[in-house]
């Protein structure tokens, strides 16, 4: 029996090959992370937390079992910053970026992996897009960098400042939310810069402009400040991540950080907006947090940052279509709208499948491990949404869980950065074909 290219390519669909690309990073990066020149103390690491780190890494999660900047080796941190910018940018991104330097060409079939990859509408002009995606990226993680080291530099002096701001830089743009600060406190995260504007300004814009979208970038590039000239999909991320930042904002403000000086409150509340979507750094205490505080980072969590971005989450798009559906009944309309557009079916169906998944799993893991573990379930519930949303913000629970939940929460952070939807296109294969059936009601709500 011969089996041709062409039938390799057929059973190895865009959605495999990005499975499977992420899949064997991961695994790369935890056999790397396994050895012993990958820790501080010259000690082979177990398997399962050189593999939860790998997934936390890849996945731009930020979940550890082991402090980050104690733990591992600058050996180990150089692995871990480069499996945070494979997964930032993708896999398949990566790939192309190799491609590119060796002069390769990039024929329709890649072009097409591609397009499912970054989330491209169209896959005329994507390899344009995918050199304006890697230029920028380094372009703007360079910045950042230059900018932390004002600071770095001065506290950590010249060599270890610049790899502090670097390693900053990436996993704040690449919305990781893993530190190397635990030389302070372990498991500190930024909370030593609770009060420091200039820290939190950069942290914030770096997070932002790496959760919003590298397709709203191009157009904010081409278009500069014609609004109207924008994607109507630019629009609604553009207009839902504002909201999703000011309401939270006030929320912080008003109820959770009263007690703290002006500044600090200030500071703190939007950082706390900012960084569930989905960053994973934090300034403040969680643990100190009300539980409408925790429930309100649990939601913002769980939405994320925006399609074809560094974040991960259901999307500022799938939220913004939830709420259309919502104003849509309340109106009477028979479509959901936006900007003088309508959205198409299928898009509603892709959100209602999402908001299924991005409920029902982290909800499922958490029962889980509050059974296995004998921990709350909020508490529970915070760390299986932080680790589906790809976040990485913690109770503070994750470093003691037993070999069980470590794997649910591997299995979530896998499934959170590469997709629900796009392991079970890649599960499932081919579009069934098949006539339209009859029509006939059922009864809601």
């Amino acid at each position: 029996m011969n089996i041709t290219i062409s039938d390799i390519k057929k059973k190895m669909n865009p959605f495999r090959i990005i499975v499977c690309g992420f899949a064997g990073v991961i695994l790369v990066g935890a056999l790397l992370l396994m050895l012993p020149v990958s820790s501080a103390s010259g000690e082979a690491t177990p398997f399962i937390d050189s593999l939860f780190t790998s997934t936390t890494s890849v996945c731009v999660t930020g979940l550890v079992v082991r402090d980050t900047g104690t733990y591992w080796s600058v050996f180990g941190q150089f692995i871990i910053l480069i499996l945070i910018q494979i997964g930032g940018l993708g896999v398949v991104t990566v790939a192309v970026f190799l491609a590119l330097l060796s002069k390769r060409k990039i024929g329709l079939y890649q072009r097409n992996i591609i397009q499912e990859a970054v989330a491209a509408p169209h896959i005329g002009g994507i390899v344009k897009l995918t050199n304006f995606i890697l230029k920028s990226t380094f372009v703007i993680e360079l910045l950042g960098a230059l900018l932390l080291l004002t600071v770095f530099g001065k506290e950590f002096g010249p060599g270890k400042g610049i790899w502090m701001s670097v390693f900053h830089s990436i996993s704040a743009f690449c919305n990781a939310g893993l530190d190397l600060m635990g030389t302070y406190e372990p498991y500190g995260s930024l909370t030593r810069y609770i009060d420091h504007p200039f820290i939190n300004l950069v942290i914030i814009s770096l997070i932002i402009i790496g959760g919003i979208g590298f397709l709203t970038w191009d157009d904010i590039c081409v278009h500069k400040f014609s609004f109207k000239r924008y994607r109507m999909q630019s629009k609604v991320i553009l207009c839902t991540t504002a909201l999703l930042i000011v309401f939270p904002a006030v929320f912080f403000f008003f109820f959770e950080f009263g007690d703290m000086p002006m500044r600090q409150r200030i500071l703190s509340s939007l950082f706390q907006a900012v960084t569930p979507r989905t960053a994973g750094f934090n300034t403040a205490d969680l643990t100190a947090m009300s539980e409408a505080g925790q429930l309100v980072t649990i939601f913002l969590m769980m939405i994320g940052g925006s399609p074809g971005s560094t974040a991960g989450g259901m999307k500022t798009t799938t939220f913004a279509v939830l709420v259309g559906c919502a104003v849509a009944v309340f109106r009477r309309r028979d479509s959901v709208q936006f900007f003088g557009r309508r959205i198409c079916e299928d898009v509603i169906l892709t959100v209602a499948t999402l908001l299924f998944i991005y409920t029902s799993l982290p909800v499922t893991g958490a029962v889980i491990i509050s059974m296995v573990e004998g921990l709350p379930m909020m508490a529970c519930l915070f760390e299986t949404v932080s680790a589906m949303a790809t976040v990485g913000l913690s109770l503070g629970i994750t470093p003691g869980l037993s070999l069980v939940s470590k794997i649910i929460l591997i299995i979530l952070m896998f499934f959170g950065r590469v997709g629900g939807l796009t392991i079970i296109y890649a599960a499932a294969g081919g579009r069934t074909h098949m006539g339209r059936l009859p029509q006939d009601k059922i009864t809601v709500g």
